[in-house]
């Protein structure tokens, strides 16, 4: 995602980098333990990875006792400025999208990394946002000025492409902002900028995965659709927003429900923000957290949660009555693959990467546990990937 100073600029200012009433908080986010559990031939499910785009670097972490703490080998060292980053669900691959193309990563148990295929990009697309697919079949990523969603077919033992030709579908944007896949491997969701949001079909048994895509408009002709996320139960489509909701903080969330794409009554619900460039829902799906990468009044972001109902098949959120001060110019968020923590990035510093737990008392807020530089300032962080 590299093609000189002006167009870093205009991508970085108009992408994030171009994830009963109240159930189950018990069991959200509880204290840390301090140690950490494997899955599979990866990473501990605890570690994490940040994209240091000015330094061209990865950097790798884990939290132990409660202390963010280096993976084996990191900072990494990139040929090439980054951009997007994706894990395999198996925590054995790492993909990372440069200027100069996507760069695959094995991973070791204990996070470290080591640059796979002959550390030879795996392919030459400009990829400023990408997912891997539940089975571990595709790589889907989308970058500027394509008009295309792009599909790689991969292998899920060596994480390699198994093939040159690539699945595409058009859509009616130059630029895809970021995407989003569903858990059930049947939706992948796109956000366009000004020209809203696109919901594609997907069958990832299929060699041509891609269905029709429906477009979804905007709440508002004057906003930008800048992040999407889909529920981890399959549930609800979140679509991040500019000018979607009035006052001087007009960011906005809209909810769709994901086997029919209604609205739900009530979306847009105001983020507390004006560009709301990260969306997290936390892994049990009883909160959704929105990464405002500017607040009106404010020289840094915020993050705004809410608390989702379920009644039947109708679903609505409230918005929790805090909202958690970030770093400035907040981009990538998270949960840590153990759930004890919230992360997020901000490319504008100060600091460049934080985490918080969930109060014990109060359900839903954020509480900040951790700040800290990823590299020597500036760093630029402007992506986070953390391990299932």
């Amino acid at each position: 995602m590299k093609i000189g100073e002006s167009a870093r600029l205009l991508l970085l200012a108009a992408a994030p980098v171009l994830a009963g009433f109240l159930a189950g908080c018990g069991d959200f986010w509880q204290a840390p333990s301090g140690g950490s559990s494997s899955t599979g031939t990866g990473a501990s499910s605890s570690v994490f990875y940040v994209l240091n785009q000015g330094t061209k670097q990865i950097a790798g972490y884990s939290i132990v006792s409660g202390t963010l703490t280096p993976v084996t080998g990191s900072p990494y060292t990139l040929a090439a400025a980054p951009y997007s980053i994706a894990i395999s669900p198996a925590n054995n691959f790492l993909y990372v999208g440069t200027s100069s193309g996507i760069y695959l990563y094995n991973i070791a148990s204990g996070g470290a990394l080591t640059l796979a295929n002959n550390s030879a990009v795996i392919s030459s697309d400009f990829a400023t946002t990408m997912q891997v697919d539940g089975t571990v079949g595709w790589l889907i990523e989308a970058g500027p000025n394509l008009a295309d969603l792009i599909a790689i077919p991969i292998n899920s033992t060596t994480g390699a492409p198994t093939s040159t030709i690539e699945q595409k579908v058009q859509l009616p944007a130059a630029t895809v902002y970021q995407l989003a896949v569903s858990q059930d491997n049947a939706h992948v969701a796109a956000a366009l900028g000004s020209s809203g949001t696109e919901e594609i079909p997907f069958t990832a048994g299929s060699s041509t995965p891609f269905g029709t895509p429906i477009n979804k408009g905007l709440a508002n002709s004057a906003g930008a659709s800048v992040s999407v996320a889909i529920d981890p139960s399959n549930r609800l489509l979140y679509v991040g927003e500019t000018a979607a909701t009035s006052g001087s903080n007009s960011g906005g969330l809209r909810v769709f429900n994901l086997s029919t794409l209604a609205e739900v009554t009530g979306s847009p619900y105001a983020t507390s923000g004006l560009a709301p460039y990260a969306i997290a829902p936390e892994a049990k799906g009883n909160y959704v957290y929105v990464a405002n990468r500017t607040v009106s009044g404010s020289s840094t972001g915020n993050i705004a949660g809410f608390a989702v109902t379920t009644v039947g098949a109708t679903y609505s959120l409230t918005a929790l009555s805090t909202t958690a001060t970030a770093g400035t110019t907040p981009v990538g968020l998270t949960e840590e693959g153990l759930e004890n923590y919230l992360l997020v990035v901000d490319s504008g510093g100060s600091p460049d990467l934080e985490a918080y737990t969930f109060d014990s008392t109060t359900a839903g807020k954020l509480d900040s546990a951790l700040s800290q530089s990823t590299g020597t300032d500036p760093v630029q962080a402007v992506a986070i990937a953390a391990a299932p």
